[in-house]
């Protein structure tokens, strides 16, 4: 039974960690892109449509990338080229990813998918407990943990890292400096646009292998939250992720063990301890100012 529960809270907060991650890396770069849950959305209902069509599960994890990668274009082209109010395209992105999607979808609505495979190494997946766990997960489950490694350092410990950092906190000096602020943080949008739209495709190929509409269910709204959680620092975005994806199984996990909890307060769960965690940590103004981007949501215009 506890293998089942670890197993099932890794598959929930995969997703969690992958958008997350790369919303973070947008906000390093001072945008604010509110519309993770939007780009998610696409991601799932593109992956399994492609996947659907062509039988293949790698060409489906690739649309749903593009998926993403194309609605973060549109909201990179609103808001870095046109100046638009982030905070209003990002909510109006949402809006639209989930209403496009319920139109791509609609044909798509009980049609059974395939699942992801899980590695499978002869003699080691199948240690008792241990094996399942550490070697038998699909690949986007070590994916997402490669990311979050491969994020960290090139933040931290690469020149492309320290530019990036630098465009978030003062636009105006990295642009003196000869930085190119605007194709920077374009980069940095596809980026997270291609973690949320891969976000969105595990749940339709792996979580739940089909597509059902807003399957989603606010998990773009946590993986924001979970940015500001971790204090734009990707190892604890990692810890945040599965603590979250822990509430999430948790309370299905007690009604398993005969514990009776109204279904109502199992789905809110997550979004309570979500603003639980964000309380708290808004609360340590020493911690908030030392890691927030300066310039977070300030549009950047280089001839003014």
């Amino acid at each position: 039974m506890l293998q089942e529960i670890v197993l099932t809270i890794i598959t929930a907060s995969t997703p969690l960690l992958l958008a997350a991650t790369g919303e973070l890396v947008v906000e390093r770069s001072g945008v604010l892109n509110l519309g993770v849950e939007g780009m998610m959305v696409i991601g799932a209902v593109t992956g399994f449509a492609v996947a659907f069509a062509t039988g293949s599960l790698l060409l489906g994890t690739l649309a749903a990338m593009t998926g993403g990668i194309l609605l973060a274009l549109l909201f990179g082209l609103l808001t870095l080229t046109f100046i638009a109010n982030q905070v209003a395209t990002g909510l109006a992105l949402t809006l639209l990813g989930l209403g496009l999607s319920g139109l791509i979808g609609e044909s798509f609505v009980g049609q059974p998918g395939a699942r992801l495979p899980k590695l499978d190494i002869p003699g080691v997946s199948d240690i008792p407990f241990i094996g399942p766990i550490l070697f038998g997960q699909d690949a986007i489950v070590y994916l997402s943990f490669a990311l979050v490694a491969t994020v960290s350092y090139a933040l931290f410990r690469t020149r492309i890292g320290l530019i990036i950092r630098a465009v978030g906190d003062n636009h105006a000096s990295a642009h003196i400096l000869g930085y190119r602020v605007i194709p920077v943080r374009y980069l940095c949008v596809m980026f997270g646009g291609a973690c949320a739209g891969l976000a969105g495709g595990y749940l339709s190929l792996a979580y739940t292998p089909q597509w059902i509409e807003n399957m989603t269910a606010g998990r773009g709204w946590i993986a924001l939250a979970l940015v500001v959680f971790a204090s734009w620092v990707p190892v604890r975005v990692l810890v945040g992720a599965y603590l979250f994806g822990t509430v999430t199984i948790l309370g299905f996990a007690l009604q398993g063990f005969g514990i009776g909890i109204p279904a109502q307060v199992l789905s809110s769960l997550p979004y309570l301890v979500t603003i639980l965690a964000l309380v708290v940590i808004s609360g340590n103004r020493v911690l908030m100012r030392a890691n927030t981007p300066a310039c977070l949501g300030q549009a950047f215009v280089p001839d003014r």
